[in-house]
């Protein structure tokens, strides 16, 4: 089971357990996301919620390795290679309407961010590890000057 949000944000010292708790209250009472209300109430950077969401959803996620995917040439079409590596996403397959995506867990905001703006189907996300993401990118996506050691590089910047 996953940590839930409020905790990790009182782990990460954004919240105090008392603000966790009147945030729960607010939420039963107006049936808002927790952290819409964290950031409405108490200020909280919708940047801290994400990160702190991305590490709840990469407790429970599935993780591939998308090598080991066959994957479909109309799947590939549906971003280009400069979307890719920018946005470290690699969609993998088509299944009941829903768009099955693999990233890594440090990218996952950034990849739901730009599923929600550009992809046009709902998306379920898979992680990977960075190593492998970045290998199948360069298969998949070849970009000059981009390679698997440029994408680890950039991971572990980032």
């Amino acid at each position: 089971m996953a940590t839930r949000l409020g905790d990790l944000l009182v782990q990460r010292g954004v919240l105090t357990p008392e603000q966790r708790d009147l945030i729960l209250e607010e939420q039963a009472a107006v049936g808002r996301p927790f952290g819409e209300l964290a950031e409405r109430l108490f200020g909280v950077d919708p940047s801290v919620v994400e990160s702190a969401w991305a590490d709840q959803y990469g407790q429970v996620a599935e993780f591939v390795n998308p090598a080991s995917r066959s994957i479909e040439p109309f799947v590939l079409s549906l971003i280009d290679r400069r979307q890719a590596w920018q946005f470290r996403v690699l969609p993998l397959e088509l299944r009941d309407h829903e768009l099955i995506v693999c990233t890594t867990k440090a990218d996952l905001p950034r990849a739901m961010k730009f599923a929600l703006w550009k992809l046009g189907h709902t998306s379920f996300f898979v992680l990977c590890h960075p190593d492998q993401l970045a290998e199948a990118l360069t298969r998949h996506y070849p970009m000059a000057g981009l390679d698997a050691s440029w994408l680890t590089r950039r991971v572990a910047v980032a």
